[in-house]
Protein backbone atom coordinates (compact mmCIF):
# COMPACT_ATOMS: atom_id res chain seq x y z
CA UNK A 1 0.00 0.00 0.00
CA UNK A 2 0.90 3.62 -0.24
CA UNK A 3 -1.05 6.04 1.85
CA UNK A 4 -2.27 9.39 2.74
CA UNK A 5 -0.48 12.21 1.53
CA UNK A 6 -0.55 15.65 0.47
CA UNK A 7 0.36 17.69 -2.52
CA UNK A 8 0.64 21.22 -3.66
CA UNK A 9 0.43 23.60 -6.44
CA UNK A 10 1.17 27.13 -5.43
CA UNK A 11 -0.60 26.34 -2.15
CA UNK A 12 2.36 26.57 0.26
CA UNK A 13 3.33 30.07 -0.83
CA UNK A 14 2.89 31.74 2.58
CA UNK A 15 4.36 28.88 4.64
CA UNK A 16 7.99 29.65 3.83
CA UNK A 17 8.01 33.04 5.50
CA UNK A 18 6.43 31.93 8.78
CA UNK A 19 8.67 32.88 11.72
CA UNK A 20 10.22 30.13 13.80
CA UNK A 21 9.29 28.22 15.90
CA UNK A 22 5.87 28.22 14.21
CA UNK A 23 7.10 27.16 10.78
CA UNK A 24 8.81 24.07 12.22
CA UNK A 25 5.74 23.26 14.33
CA UNK A 26 3.51 23.30 11.23
CA UNK A 27 5.95 21.00 9.42
CA UNK A 28 6.01 18.65 12.43
CA UNK A 29 2.20 18.41 12.45
CA UNK A 30 2.35 17.41 8.79
CA UNK A 31 5.43 15.21 8.43
CA UNK A 32 6.84 14.11 11.79
CA UNK A 33 6.12 10.39 12.29
CA UNK A 34 3.76 9.55 15.19
CA UNK A 35 3.03 13.20 15.90
CA UNK A 36 0.26 14.53 13.65
CA UNK A 37 -0.73 13.73 10.07
CA UNK A 38 2.50 11.68 9.76
CA UNK A 39 2.22 11.75 5.98
CA UNK A 40 3.65 8.89 3.91
CA UNK A 41 3.79 10.70 0.57
CA UNK A 42 4.56 14.24 -0.55
CA UNK A 43 3.57 15.07 -4.11
CA UNK A 44 4.87 18.34 -5.52
CA UNK A 45 4.30 20.38 -8.62
CA UNK A 46 7.19 20.60 -11.04
CA UNK A 47 6.95 24.36 -11.49
CA UNK A 48 6.27 25.34 -15.08
CA UNK A 49 5.85 29.13 -14.82
CA UNK A 50 2.07 28.92 -15.41
CA UNK A 51 -1.02 29.41 -13.25
CA UNK A 52 -1.95 26.12 -11.61
CA UNK A 53 -4.96 26.96 -9.34
CA UNK A 54 -3.77 29.44 -6.69
CA UNK A 55 -0.70 30.90 -8.35
CA UNK A 56 2.31 30.21 -10.54
CA UNK A 57 5.37 28.22 -9.53
CA UNK A 58 8.73 28.94 -11.16
CA UNK A 59 10.29 26.43 -13.54
CA UNK A 60 13.89 25.23 -13.11
CA UNK A 61 14.29 26.18 -16.82
CA UNK A 62 12.59 29.47 -17.70
CA UNK A 63 14.47 29.52 -21.02
CA UNK A 64 16.13 26.89 -23.22
CA UNK A 65 19.67 27.34 -21.86
CA UNK A 66 18.66 28.19 -18.31
CA UNK A 67 18.92 25.79 -15.37
CA UNK A 68 18.42 26.71 -11.72
CA UNK A 69 17.47 24.27 -8.96
CA UNK A 70 16.95 26.82 -6.21
CA UNK A 71 13.77 28.57 -7.34
CA UNK A 72 10.45 28.44 -5.52
CA UNK A 73 9.78 26.55 -2.30
CA UNK A 74 9.23 22.92 -3.36
CA UNK A 75 12.90 21.92 -2.91
CA UNK A 76 12.83 23.35 0.60
CA UNK A 77 9.54 21.62 1.40
CA UNK A 78 10.73 18.22 0.19
CA UNK A 79 13.90 18.56 2.30
CA UNK A 80 11.89 19.54 5.39
CA UNK A 81 9.62 16.52 4.86
CA UNK A 82 12.63 14.19 4.44
CA UNK A 83 14.31 15.68 7.51
CA UNK A 84 11.32 14.58 9.59
CA UNK A 85 10.57 11.32 7.79
CA UNK A 86 13.50 9.95 5.75
CA UNK A 87 11.16 7.27 4.33
CA UNK A 88 8.62 9.68 2.87
CA UNK A 89 7.76 8.95 -0.78
CA UNK A 90 8.33 11.88 -3.17
CA UNK A 91 6.29 12.41 -6.35
CA UNK A 92 6.74 15.09 -9.03
CA UNK A 93 4.09 16.12 -11.56
CA UNK A 94 4.00 18.97 -14.10
CA UNK A 95 0.92 21.21 -14.47
CA UNK A 96 2.28 23.84 -16.84
CA UNK A 97 5.52 23.91 -18.82
CA UNK A 98 7.80 26.82 -19.83
CA UNK A 99 6.80 28.24 -23.21
CA UNK A 100 10.01 27.37 -25.08
CA UNK A 101 9.18 23.64 -24.91
CA UNK A 102 6.13 24.24 -27.14
CA UNK A 103 7.99 25.80 -30.10
CA UNK A 104 5.16 28.29 -30.49
CA UNK A 105 2.35 25.87 -29.57
CA UNK A 106 0.49 25.66 -26.26
CA UNK A 107 1.32 21.93 -26.11
CA UNK A 108 4.06 19.96 -24.33
CA UNK A 109 4.18 17.09 -26.87
CA UNK A 110 5.62 19.01 -29.85
CA UNK A 111 9.09 17.56 -29.20
CA UNK A 112 8.72 14.47 -26.99
CA UNK A 113 12.47 14.11 -26.41
CA UNK A 114 12.77 17.73 -25.29
CA UNK A 115 9.91 17.50 -22.79
CA UNK A 116 11.27 14.22 -21.40
CA UNK A 117 14.71 15.84 -21.11
CA UNK A 118 13.17 18.79 -19.23
CA UNK A 119 11.42 16.49 -16.71
CA UNK A 120 14.47 14.27 -16.25
CA UNK A 121 16.70 17.31 -15.53
CA UNK A 122 14.33 18.17 -12.66
CA UNK A 123 14.75 14.66 -11.19
CA UNK A 124 18.53 14.73 -11.66
CA UNK A 125 18.71 18.26 -10.20
CA UNK A 126 16.70 17.17 -7.14
CA UNK A 127 19.41 14.59 -6.41
CA UNK A 128 22.45 16.62 -7.40
CA UNK A 129 21.60 19.86 -5.60
CA UNK A 130 19.36 18.68 -2.75
CA UNK A 131 20.13 14.96 -2.31
CA UNK A 132 16.44 14.20 -2.90
CA UNK A 133 15.44 10.90 -4.50
CA UNK A 134 12.23 11.31 -6.49
CA UNK A 135 10.26 8.04 -6.30
CA UNK A 136 7.47 8.62 -8.83
CA UNK A 137 7.04 10.93 -11.80
CA UNK A 138 3.75 11.93 -13.44
CA UNK A 139 2.88 12.97 -17.02
CA UNK A 140 0.67 16.11 -17.26
CA UNK A 141 -1.84 16.95 -14.57
CA UNK A 142 -5.48 16.40 -15.66
CA UNK A 143 -4.61 16.91 -19.33
CA UNK A 144 -3.84 14.64 -22.29
CA UNK A 145 -1.17 12.00 -22.02
CA UNK A 146 0.87 10.86 -24.99
CA UNK A 147 1.77 7.14 -25.03
CA UNK A 148 4.96 7.71 -27.03
CA UNK A 149 6.04 10.41 -24.60
CA UNK A 150 5.60 8.01 -21.65
CA UNK A 151 7.78 5.42 -23.42
CA UNK A 152 10.46 7.99 -24.25
CA UNK A 153 10.40 9.27 -20.65
CA UNK A 154 11.02 5.71 -19.39
CA UNK A 155 13.96 5.22 -21.78
CA UNK A 156 15.49 8.55 -20.81
CA UNK A 157 15.12 7.80 -17.09
CA UNK A 158 16.84 4.44 -17.61
CA UNK A 159 19.66 6.02 -19.64
CA UNK A 160 20.34 8.34 -16.67
CA UNK A 161 20.50 5.41 -14.24
CA UNK A 162 17.07 6.29 -12.83
CA UNK A 163 15.49 2.83 -13.19
CA UNK A 164 14.15 3.14 -9.63
CA UNK A 165 11.97 6.16 -10.56
CA UNK A 166 8.50 4.81 -11.29
CA UNK A 167 5.95 6.30 -13.69
CA UNK A 168 2.39 7.17 -12.64
CA UNK A 169 -0.23 7.92 -15.31
CA UNK A 170 -2.27 9.76 -16.16
CA UNK A 171 -3.49 11.87 -13.20
CA UNK A 172 -6.86 12.29 -14.87
CA UNK A 173 -9.62 9.67 -15.42
CA UNK A 174 -9.28 5.87 -15.21
CA UNK A 175 -10.74 5.12 -18.60
CA UNK A 176 -8.43 6.17 -21.36
CA UNK A 177 -5.08 5.19 -19.84
CA UNK A 178 -6.34 1.80 -18.56
CA UNK A 179 -7.75 0.76 -21.94
CA UNK A 180 -4.62 1.96 -23.75
CA UNK A 181 -2.39 -0.09 -21.42
CA UNK A 182 -4.41 -3.26 -22.06
CA UNK A 183 -3.97 -2.76 -25.83
CA UNK A 184 -0.32 -1.64 -25.87
CA UNK A 185 2.17 -4.05 -24.28
CA UNK A 186 5.02 -1.53 -24.16
CA UNK A 187 2.86 1.14 -22.52
CA UNK A 188 1.62 -1.50 -20.07
CA UNK A 189 5.22 -2.29 -19.15
CA UNK A 190 6.35 1.30 -18.51
CA UNK A 191 3.39 2.53 -16.40
CA UNK A 192 3.86 1.39 -12.79
CA UNK A 193 0.82 3.02 -11.17
CA UNK A 194 -2.54 4.14 -12.58
CA UNK A 195 -3.50 7.37 -10.85
CA UNK A 196 -6.99 8.87 -11.15
CA UNK A 197 -8.36 12.13 -9.73
CA UNK A 198 -11.49 12.44 -7.57
CA UNK A 199 -12.64 8.87 -8.35
CA UNK A 200 -15.53 9.01 -5.86
CA UNK A 201 -14.15 5.82 -4.21
CA UNK A 202 -14.66 3.76 -7.40
CA UNK A 203 -12.29 2.44 -10.05
CA UNK A 204 -13.23 0.84 -13.40
CA UNK A 205 -12.94 -2.71 -14.69
CA UNK A 206 -10.14 -1.97 -17.20
CA UNK A 207 -8.02 -0.40 -14.47
CA UNK A 208 -8.47 -3.44 -12.22
CA UNK A 209 -7.76 -5.80 -15.14
CA UNK A 210 -4.26 -4.33 -15.55
CA UNK A 211 -3.28 -5.70 -12.13
CA UNK A 212 -1.28 -2.47 -11.58
CA UNK A 213 -1.38 -0.44 -8.39
CA UNK A 214 -4.40 1.88 -8.43
CA UNK A 215 -4.13 5.22 -6.65
CA UNK A 216 -6.42 8.13 -6.06
CA UNK A 217 -3.59 10.45 -7.00
CA UNK A 218 -5.59 13.59 -6.17
CA UNK A 219 -8.60 13.77 -3.90
CA UNK A 220 -10.20 15.79 -1.06
CA UNK A 221 -10.02 19.49 -2.19
CA UNK A 222 -12.62 20.22 0.46
CA UNK A 223 -12.88 22.97 3.09
CA UNK A 224 -11.01 21.71 6.18
CA UNK A 225 -14.05 21.89 8.49
CA UNK A 226 -15.39 18.78 10.23
CA UNK A 227 -17.33 18.02 7.03
CA UNK A 228 -14.05 18.10 5.12
CA UNK A 229 -12.59 15.79 7.76
CA UNK A 230 -15.61 13.50 7.31
CA UNK A 231 -15.02 13.42 3.56
CA UNK A 232 -11.36 12.57 4.16
CA UNK A 233 -12.11 9.83 6.70
CA UNK A 234 -14.70 8.22 4.44
CA UNK A 235 -12.58 8.18 1.26
CA UNK A 236 -9.40 6.99 3.03
CA UNK A 237 -11.25 3.77 3.81
CA UNK A 238 -13.66 3.49 0.92
CA UNK A 239 -11.18 4.24 -1.86
CA UNK A 240 -9.86 0.79 -1.03
CA UNK A 241 -13.12 -0.92 0.01
CA UNK A 242 -14.97 0.15 -3.18
CA UNK A 243 -12.16 0.83 -5.63
CA UNK A 244 -9.05 -1.14 -4.53
CA UNK A 245 -6.98 2.06 -4.38
CA UNK A 246 -3.97 1.65 -2.11
CA UNK A 247 -3.02 5.31 -1.92
CA UNK A 248 -5.06 8.48 -1.54
CA UNK A 249 -3.40 11.84 -2.06
CA UNK A 250 -5.02 14.98 -0.66
CA UNK A 251 -4.98 18.29 -2.44
CA UNK A 252 -3.71 20.16 -0.63
CA UNK A 253 -1.11 19.77 2.07
CA UNK A 254 -1.58 23.03 3.95
CA UNK A 255 -3.74 26.05 3.16
CA UNK A 256 -0.85 28.55 2.97
CA UNK A 257 -2.27 30.89 0.36
CA UNK A 258 -4.56 33.92 0.59
CA UNK A 259 -7.97 32.59 1.61
CA UNK A 260 -9.83 34.55 -1.08
CA UNK A 261 -8.00 32.65 -3.83
CA UNK A 262 -9.86 29.63 -5.28
CA UNK A 263 -10.45 26.72 -2.88
CA UNK A 264 -9.54 28.78 0.19
CA UNK A 265 -8.73 26.64 3.27
CA UNK A 266 -8.86 23.35 1.34
CA UNK A 267 -5.70 22.02 3.03
CA UNK A 268 -5.25 19.41 5.74
CA UNK A 269 -4.43 22.35 8.05
CA UNK A 270 -4.41 26.15 7.78
CA UNK A 271 -1.33 28.39 7.89
CA UNK A 272 -2.14 31.55 5.95
CA UNK A 273 -0.78 34.27 8.28
CA UNK A 274 3.02 34.40 8.31
CA UNK A 275 2.79 38.02 9.55
CA UNK A 276 1.14 36.87 12.81
CA UNK A 277 2.46 33.30 13.16
CA UNK A 278 -1.12 32.06 13.63
CA UNK A 279 -2.03 28.61 12.31
CA UNK A 280 -4.76 26.02 12.94
CA UNK A 281 -4.29 22.26 13.19
CA UNK A 282 -7.59 21.32 11.53
CA UNK A 283 -9.48 18.05 12.03
CA UNK A 284 -8.30 16.44 8.73
CA UNK A 285 -4.82 16.22 10.31
CA UNK A 286 -6.18 13.92 13.04
CA UNK A 287 -8.31 11.94 10.60
CA UNK A 288 -5.12 11.28 8.61
CA UNK A 289 -3.39 10.09 11.78
CA UNK A 290 -5.93 7.28 12.21
CA UNK A 291 -4.43 5.69 9.09
CA UNK A 292 -0.92 7.08 8.75
CA UNK A 293 0.31 6.56 12.30
CA UNK A 294 -0.66 2.86 12.29
CA UNK A 295 0.28 1.69 8.78
CA UNK A 296 3.19 2.22 6.40
CA UNK A 297 3.75 1.88 2.66
CA UNK A 298 4.49 -1.81 2.19
CA UNK A 299 1.76 -2.99 4.57
CA UNK A 300 -0.97 -5.18 3.03
CA UNK A 301 -4.73 -4.85 3.12
CA UNK A 302 -6.45 -8.02 4.32
CA UNK A 303 -9.19 -9.47 2.13
CA UNK A 304 -11.62 -8.91 5.01
CA UNK A 305 -12.56 -5.29 4.34
CA UNK A 306 -16.02 -4.00 3.65
CA UNK A 307 -19.11 -2.02 4.54
CA UNK A 308 -20.85 -2.18 7.90
CA UNK A 309 -24.46 -3.30 8.06
CA UNK A 310 -25.88 0.07 9.12
CA UNK A 311 -23.45 2.29 7.21
CA UNK A 312 -19.75 3.02 7.37
CA UNK A 313 -16.77 0.85 6.44
CA UNK A 314 -13.80 -0.98 7.86
CA UNK A 315 -10.34 -1.92 6.55
CA UNK A 316 -7.65 -4.09 8.10
CA UNK A 317 -3.95 -4.07 7.31
CA UNK A 318 -0.87 -5.99 8.36
CA UNK A 319 2.88 -5.62 7.95
CA UNK A 320 3.13 -9.40 7.51
CA UNK A 321 5.17 -9.58 10.73
CA UNK A 322 2.27 -10.02 13.13
CA UNK A 323 1.09 -6.42 13.45
CA UNK A 324 -2.54 -5.60 12.73
CA UNK A 325 -4.38 -2.30 12.26
CA UNK A 326 -8.17 -2.03 11.82
CA UNK A 327 -9.69 1.33 10.82
CA UNK A 328 -13.46 1.84 11.10
CA UNK A 329 -15.38 4.92 9.89
CA UNK A 330 -19.08 5.73 10.20
CA UNK A 331 -19.23 9.07 8.39
CA UNK A 332 -22.77 10.23 7.67
CA UNK A 333 -23.79 11.48 4.22
CA UNK A 334 -24.51 14.98 5.53
CA UNK A 335 -21.13 15.35 7.24
CA UNK A 336 -18.83 13.73 4.68
CA UNK A 337 -19.58 15.31 1.31
CA UNK A 338 -16.41 16.05 -0.63
CA UNK A 339 -16.31 18.96 -3.06
CA UNK A 340 -16.54 16.42 -5.92
CA UNK A 341 -17.88 14.11 -7.30
CA UNK A 342 -21.60 13.91 -6.44
CA UNK A 343 -22.22 11.62 -3.44
CA UNK A 344 -25.35 9.40 -3.73
CA UNK A 345 -27.39 9.28 -0.54
CA UNK A 346 -26.68 6.61 2.07
CA UNK A 347 -27.80 6.12 5.66
CA UNK A 348 -25.67 5.58 8.78
CA UNK A 349 -27.19 4.72 12.16
CA UNK A 350 -26.11 3.38 15.54
CA UNK A 351 -24.94 -0.22 15.45
CA UNK A 352 -22.92 -2.87 17.27
CA UNK A 353 -20.10 -4.42 15.23
CA UNK A 354 -18.39 -7.62 16.29
CA UNK A 355 -14.93 -8.48 15.00
CA UNK A 356 -13.24 -11.86 15.40
CA UNK A 357 -9.47 -12.27 15.03
CA UNK A 358 -8.55 -15.63 13.54
CA UNK A 359 -5.44 -17.50 12.46
CA UNK A 360 -2.19 -15.93 13.66
CA UNK A 361 -4.14 -12.82 14.77
CA UNK A 362 -6.06 -14.90 17.34
CA UNK A 363 -2.98 -14.76 19.57
CA UNK A 364 -2.95 -10.94 19.77
CA UNK A 365 -3.41 -10.16 23.49
CA UNK A 366 -4.22 -6.46 23.29
CA UNK A 367 -5.26 -3.75 20.81
CA UNK A 368 -4.65 -0.02 21.32
CA UNK A 369 -7.75 2.09 20.61
CA UNK A 370 -7.78 5.58 19.05
CA UNK A 371 -11.06 7.46 18.63
CA UNK A 372 -12.45 10.49 16.81
CA UNK A 373 -15.98 11.89 16.92
CA UNK A 374 -16.70 14.73 14.51
CA UNK A 375 -19.58 17.18 14.84
CA UNK A 376 -21.08 18.99 17.83
CA UNK A 377 -18.50 20.61 20.08
CA UNK A 378 -19.97 19.02 23.22
CA UNK A 379 -19.36 15.47 21.92
CA UNK A 380 -16.34 16.14 19.74
CA UNK A 381 -13.08 14.23 20.18
CA UNK A 382 -10.10 14.32 17.84
CA UNK A 383 -7.68 11.37 17.89
CA UNK A 384 -8.17 10.45 21.54
CA UNK A 385 -6.59 7.34 22.99
CA UNK A 386 -9.12 5.15 24.79
CA UNK A 387 -8.50 2.18 27.10
CA UNK A 388 -6.97 -0.70 25.20
CA UNK A 389 -8.92 -3.85 24.42
CA UNK A 390 -7.83 -7.10 26.15
CA UNK A 391 -8.60 -10.07 23.93
CA UNK A 392 -7.21 -13.14 25.71
CA UNK A 393 -10.41 -13.94 27.61
CA UNK A 394 -12.70 -13.48 24.60
CA UNK A 395 -11.17 -15.82 21.99
CA UNK A 396 -10.05 -12.85 19.88
CA UNK A 397 -13.56 -11.43 19.63
CA UNK A 398 -14.67 -7.89 20.50
CA UNK A 399 -17.77 -5.76 19.94
CA UNK A 400 -17.84 -1.99 19.43
CA UNK A 401 -20.78 0.36 19.77
CA UNK A 402 -20.61 2.63 16.71
CA UNK A 403 -22.49 5.90 16.22
CA UNK A 404 -22.41 8.19 13.21
CA UNK A 405 -19.41 10.41 12.33
CA UNK A 406 -16.90 8.33 14.28
CA UNK A 407 -13.49 6.86 13.54
CA UNK A 408 -11.86 4.01 15.43
CA UNK A 409 -8.36 2.67 14.93
CA UNK A 410 -7.57 -0.63 16.69
CA UNK A 411 -3.93 -1.60 16.44
CA UNK A 412 -1.11 -3.67 17.86
CA UNK A 413 1.21 -0.68 17.44
CA UNK A 414 1.93 1.25 20.64
CA UNK A 415 3.70 4.18 18.93
CA UNK A 416 0.61 6.36 18.28
CA UNK A 417 0.75 9.83 19.73
CA UNK A 418 -1.24 13.04 19.56
CA UNK A 419 1.52 15.59 19.26
CA UNK A 420 0.98 19.13 20.49
CA UNK A 421 2.64 22.50 20.92
CA UNK A 422 1.59 25.57 22.85
CA UNK A 423 -1.09 27.54 21.01
CA UNK A 424 0.34 29.78 18.28
CA UNK A 425 -0.18 33.57 18.35
CA UNK A 426 -3.67 34.99 17.76
CA UNK A 427 -4.92 35.66 14.24
CA UNK A 428 -4.20 39.15 12.87
CA UNK A 429 -4.96 41.00 9.65
CA UNK A 430 -2.18 41.70 7.16
CA UNK A 431 -0.27 44.75 8.51
CA UNK A 432 -1.98 47.95 7.39
CA UNK A 433 1.40 49.55 6.63
CA UNK A 434 3.78 47.35 4.68
CA UNK A 435 6.90 47.99 2.66
CA UNK A 436 9.68 45.97 1.06
CA UNK A 437 12.82 47.33 -0.62
CA UNK A 438 14.02 43.82 -1.61
CA UNK A 439 17.44 44.59 -0.11
CA UNK A 440 18.48 40.96 0.34
CA UNK A 441 22.01 40.10 -0.72
CA UNK A 442 21.69 36.31 -0.74
CA UNK A 443 17.98 35.47 -0.56
CA UNK A 444 17.14 32.01 0.78
CA UNK A 445 14.05 31.91 -1.49
CA UNK A 446 13.80 33.29 -5.01
CA UNK A 447 10.47 34.99 -4.25
CA UNK A 448 9.85 37.95 -1.96
CA UNK A 449 7.72 37.23 1.13
CA UNK A 450 3.91 37.50 0.86
CA UNK A 451 3.89 38.13 -2.89
CA UNK A 452 1.75 35.51 -4.64
CA UNK A 453 2.43 35.43 -8.38
CA UNK A 454 -0.75 34.86 -10.42
CA UNK A 455 0.63 35.22 -13.95
CA UNK A 456 4.34 35.41 -14.68
CA UNK A 457 7.16 34.85 -12.22
CA UNK A 458 8.62 37.56 -9.98
CA UNK A 459 12.10 36.92 -8.55
CA UNK A 460 14.71 38.76 -6.54
CA UNK A 461 17.14 40.35 -9.01
CA UNK A 462 20.41 42.08 -8.19
CA UNK A 463 20.81 44.91 -10.67
CA UNK A 464 24.60 45.13 -11.11
CA UNK A 465 24.36 48.25 -13.28
CA UNK A 466 22.76 50.29 -10.50
CA UNK A 467 24.85 50.66 -7.35
CA UNK A 468 22.23 53.04 -5.91
CA UNK A 469 18.79 52.51 -4.41
CA UNK A 470 17.69 50.15 -7.20
CA UNK A 471 20.54 47.68 -6.83
CA UNK A 472 18.17 45.11 -5.25
CA UNK A 473 14.89 44.63 -7.10
CA UNK A 474 11.99 42.28 -7.76
CA UNK A 475 11.83 41.38 -11.45
CA UNK A 476 9.28 39.62 -13.64
CA UNK A 477 11.47 37.13 -15.52
CA UNK A 478 9.30 35.40 -18.15
CA UNK A 479 9.75 36.52 -21.75
CA UNK A 480 7.03 34.31 -23.29
CA UNK A 481 3.71 32.78 -22.33
CA UNK A 482 4.07 29.33 -20.73
CA UNK A 483 2.35 26.16 -21.95
CA UNK A 484 -0.65 26.84 -19.80
CA UNK A 485 -2.68 24.58 -17.53
CA UNK A 486 -5.27 27.26 -16.66
CA UNK A 487 -6.26 30.55 -18.27
CA UNK A 488 -3.25 32.70 -17.37
CA UNK A 489 -3.82 36.43 -17.81
CA UNK A 490 -2.33 38.37 -20.73
CA UNK A 491 -0.49 40.61 -18.27
CA UNK A 492 1.82 39.42 -15.51
CA UNK A 493 0.61 40.07 -11.96
CA UNK A 494 1.57 39.27 -8.38
CA UNK A 495 -0.77 39.97 -5.45
CA UNK A 496 -0.07 40.92 -1.84
CA UNK A 497 -1.98 42.31 1.14
CA UNK A 498 -5.53 42.21 2.47
CA UNK A 499 -8.52 41.46 0.25
CA UNK A 500 -10.77 43.73 2.34
CA UNK A 501 -8.76 46.93 1.99
CA UNK A 502 -10.80 49.66 0.30
CA UNK A 503 -9.09 52.97 1.18
CA UNK A 504 -5.41 52.60 0.43
CA UNK A 505 -2.29 54.10 -1.10
CA UNK A 506 0.13 52.00 -3.14
CA UNK A 507 3.54 53.37 -3.99
CA UNK A 508 6.13 51.54 -6.05
CA UNK A 509 9.31 52.24 -8.01
CA UNK A 510 8.99 50.68 -11.46
CA UNK A 511 11.25 50.07 -14.45
CA UNK A 512 10.11 49.06 -17.95
CA UNK A 513 12.66 46.84 -19.69
CA UNK A 514 11.09 46.55 -23.17
CA UNK A 515 11.27 49.68 -25.40
CA UNK A 516 8.11 50.85 -27.26
CA UNK A 517 5.81 47.94 -26.37
CA UNK A 518 6.65 47.52 -22.66
CA UNK A 519 4.53 48.69 -19.75
CA UNK A 520 3.95 48.32 -16.03
CA UNK A 521 1.07 48.78 -13.59
CA UNK A 522 0.26 48.91 -9.90
CA UNK A 523 -3.23 48.10 -8.64
CA UNK A 524 -5.50 47.98 -5.62
CA UNK A 525 -8.80 46.29 -4.71
CA UNK A 526 -7.96 43.37 -7.02
CA UNK A 527 -10.94 41.06 -6.53
CA UNK A 528 -9.73 37.64 -7.66
CA UNK A 529 -6.77 35.46 -8.56
CA UNK A 530 -5.79 31.88 -9.23
CA UNK A 531 -7.53 30.17 -12.15
CA UNK A 532 -9.89 33.22 -12.33
CA UNK A 533 -7.09 35.79 -12.75
CA UNK A 534 -7.97 36.69 -16.37
CA UNK A 535 -11.21 38.32 -15.23
CA UNK A 536 -9.76 40.19 -12.23
CA UNK A 537 -11.32 43.61 -11.54
CA UNK A 538 -9.90 46.42 -9.41
CA UNK A 539 -8.22 49.78 -9.94
CA UNK A 540 -5.17 49.46 -12.23
CA UNK A 541 -2.74 52.33 -12.97
CA UNK A 542 -0.56 51.69 -16.02
CA UNK A 543 2.32 53.48 -17.74
CA UNK A 544 3.73 52.44 -21.10
CA UNK A 545 7.09 52.91 -22.81
CA UNK A 546 5.31 54.55 -25.77
CA UNK A 547 4.59 57.58 -23.58
CA UNK A 548 1.02 56.89 -22.45
CA UNK A 549 -0.76 56.15 -19.18
CA UNK A 550 -4.08 54.52 -18.36
CA UNK A 551 -6.34 53.83 -15.38
CA UNK A 552 -8.53 50.75 -15.85
CA UNK A 553 -11.08 48.82 -13.83
CA UNK A 554 -9.73 45.43 -14.84
CA UNK A 555 -6.52 43.54 -15.51
CA UNK A 556 -7.47 42.89 -19.14
CA UNK A 557 -7.73 46.65 -19.74
CA UNK A 558 -11.26 46.74 -21.20
CA UNK A 559 -12.76 49.12 -18.62
CA UNK A 560 -10.99 52.45 -19.07
CA UNK A 561 -11.42 55.19 -16.44
CA UNK A 562 -8.72 57.58 -17.71
CA UNK A 563 -5.96 57.76 -20.30
CA UNK A 564 -3.48 60.25 -21.67
CA UNK A 565 0.09 61.07 -22.62
CA UNK A 566 2.97 61.13 -20.16
CA UNK A 567 6.74 61.43 -20.50
CA UNK A 568 7.75 57.83 -19.96
CA UNK A 569 10.46 55.80 -21.67
CA UNK A 570 11.88 52.34 -21.14
CA UNK A 571 15.03 51.65 -19.10
CA UNK A 572 14.39 54.40 -16.56
CA UNK A 573 13.06 54.27 -12.99
CA UNK A 574 9.78 55.98 -12.12
CA UNK A 575 7.76 56.14 -8.91
CA UNK A 576 4.07 55.35 -9.28
CA UNK A 577 1.55 56.25 -6.58
CA UNK A 578 -2.07 55.17 -6.58
CA UNK A 579 -4.50 56.39 -3.91
CA UNK A 580 -7.94 54.79 -3.80
CA UNK A 581 -10.74 56.26 -1.66
CA UNK A 582 -14.41 55.55 -1.25
CA UNK A 583 -16.28 58.71 -2.29
CA UNK A 584 -20.02 58.40 -1.85
CA UNK A 585 -21.09 55.47 -3.99
CA UNK A 586 -18.62 56.12 -6.78
CA UNK A 587 -15.14 54.60 -6.78
CA UNK A 588 -12.76 57.48 -7.25
CA UNK A 589 -9.07 57.27 -8.12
Amino acid sequence: TGFTVANLWATSRLLVNYPEPYRSQILDYLFKPNFGASLHILKVEIGGDGQTTDGTEPSHMHYALDENYFRGYEWWLMKEAKKRNPNITLIGLPWSFPGWLGKGFDWPYVNLQLTAYYVVTWIVGAKRYHDLDIDYIGIWNERSYNANYIKILRKMLNSQGLQQVKIIASDNLWESISAAMLLDAELFKVVDVIGAHYPGTHSVKDARLTGKKLWSSEDFSTLNSDTGAGCWGRILNQNYVNGYMTSTIAWNLVASYYEQLPYGRCGLMTAQEPWSGHYVVESPVWVSAHTTQFTQPGWYYLKTVGHLEKGGSYVALTDGLGNLTIIIETMSHKHSKCIRPFLPYFNVSQQFATFVLKGSFSEIPELQVWYTKLGKTSERFLFKQLDSLWLLDSNGSFTLKLQEDELFTLTTLTTGRKGSYLLPPKSQHFPSTYKDDFNVDYPFFSEAPNFADQTGVFEYFTNMEDPGEHHFTLRQVLNQRPITWAADASNTISIIGDYNWTNLTIKCDVYIETPDTGGVFIAGRVNKGGILIRSARGIFFWIFANGSYRVTGDLAGWIIYALGRVEVIAKKWYTLTLTIKVAGRRKKT
